[in-house]
């Protein structure tokens, strides 16, 4: 990791203002922002660490834990709420054994929730990295994952 933060650091000046990019850059060659990559970034720009943390924290795109292979969201939109999105989603932290916002301890799956993945009609909705699952019940979540669990995405 050392290697891969002197890369991403020795293309910028080390000034205040680059400390989003900087984030951003190394969020996107490492998955996430380890605490000791934002120690390094705040030593580099010359501002404390609560500085840099408060600025990760603040914007919800940044990450402080590694992503899964496999990204789950299940949609909270208006149509998939009425039509059980929240049963599909507990049946979900059931069978990855995490809550909304966590990794699998292999790294195999990430669980999150979007406001609206804009598939209304075909409520409810989770994808499934970039693939999306439509009508889902109960039942095809347990398909779902046992055929993810044989790598075969369906």
């Amino acid at each position: 990791m050392e290697e891969r933060l002197e890369k991403i650091l020795s293309c910028y000046e080390g000034k205040n203002i680059e400390l989003i990019p900087i984030l951003q850059q190394v969020q996107t060659e490492l998955g996430y922002l380890p605490e000791e990559a934002m120690c390094k970034v705040a030593r580099f720009v010359g501002v404390p660490e609560s500085r840099v943390y408060g600025v990760a924290t603040f914007y919800e795109q940044f990450r402080f834990t590694p992503m899964g292979k496999n990204k789950v969201t299940v949609c909270r939109g208006t149509a998939c709420h009425v039509r059980g999105a929240q049963r599909i989603l507990e049946e979900i932290e059931n069978k990855l054994d995490i809550k909304e916002g966590q990794t699998t301890q292999d790294l195999s799956y990430t669980l999150e929730t979007a406001a609206c993945i804009g598939c209304c009609a075909l409520a409810p909705c989770v994808m499934v990295n970039d693939d999306v699952k439509a009508k889902l019940t109960i039942k095809n979540v347990e398909s779902l994952f046992a055929k993810e669990e044989n790598n075969e995405i369906h």
